[in-house]
């Protein structure tokens, strides 16, 4: 049996790729997680391929396990995995809740890391690995320290792993977006610490870049050219002065 697996299919970018790979490719089935099943039956209808909602809860690594065992027992082949599960808090770090804080950790890095281990038994040459990474991926951000961290992480992590898996055939490709509208911004989102967006993208064009990024055997996906601009800037000026500026853009001390 020939799957894609994609994590964060309820709604946001993680739905965009849902629709994206249905389209690029033929699937014994696309098996969709997220917590919200009910939103995961929703894609049965709007895709040609077999869809398998999983409900699980990536939040806690121990669910990986309920993931694992899933494959243990159907025993398929993973053409792509997706990581597109994810989640934030904005604001200063000693004032906001502890738990959030280590849950966006554990969800942005940690349950990424896993559901790509015990993915990998199960891809073959030519398998794909896309891992959501984030434009803050490239610098520390203030009053997104946690979330920022964990994205820099994502990216450190999918460049040593594609490198490690080049020679089984097996790519791994971080997406590297910046401003994205959708139910993350929603949740994540706050007037005090987030004030200036320069440009908003559309969850669709970020998976629809993504896939174009993914033919070419791509190791970073950045969607537009303001924000590839903005990369190629951050690694050229002084960290302190990357987040004096983006201090001052939101109008933060």
């Amino acid at each position: 049996m020939r799957i894609a697996v994609i994590t964060g299919a309820s709604a946001g970018i993680g739905r965009e790729f849902v629709y994206a790979v249905d389209r690029q490719d033929s699937f014994d089935e696309i098996w969709v997680i997220a917590r919200r099943k009910e939103r995961l039956e929703e894609l049965r209808g709007a895709c040609k391929n077999p869809i398998r909602p999983i409900s699980l809860d990536l939040s806690s690594i121990e669910n990986v396990d309920e993931y694992k065992a899933l494959l243990e027992k159907e025993q398929p082949e993973i053409a792509i995995l997706v990581n597109a599960a994810g989640c934030g808090v904005f604001g200063p770090f000693a004032e906001k809740d502890l738990k959030k804080q280590l849950g966006s950790a554990q969800l942005n890095a940690l349950s990424l890391t896993a559901m790509c281990h015990v993915s990998l038994p199960y891809m073959r040459a030519g398998s794909s690995i896309i891992n959501m990474g984030s434009n803050s991926a490239w610098q520390p951000v203030p009053y997104q320290a946690v979330y920022g961290a964990s994205k820099s992480y994502v990216l450190s992590f999918s460049r040593a792993l594609g490198r490690e898996l080049r020679s089984d055939g097996i790519h791994v490709m971080c997406v590297c977006p910046g401003w994205i509208k959708t139910e993350f911004q929603q949740v994540a989102h706050h007037d005090d610490y987030i004030r200036y967006v320069d440009r908003w993208y559309g969850p669709d064009e970020v998976a629809a870049q993504a896939m174009e990024d993914l033919k070419k055997k791509k190791t970073v996906s950045i969607l537009g050219h303001p924000v590839r601009r903005q990369v190629r800037l951050v690694k050229l000026l002084p960290v302190n002065l990357v987040m004096d500026i983006w201090c001052k853009q939101q109008g933060i001390r």
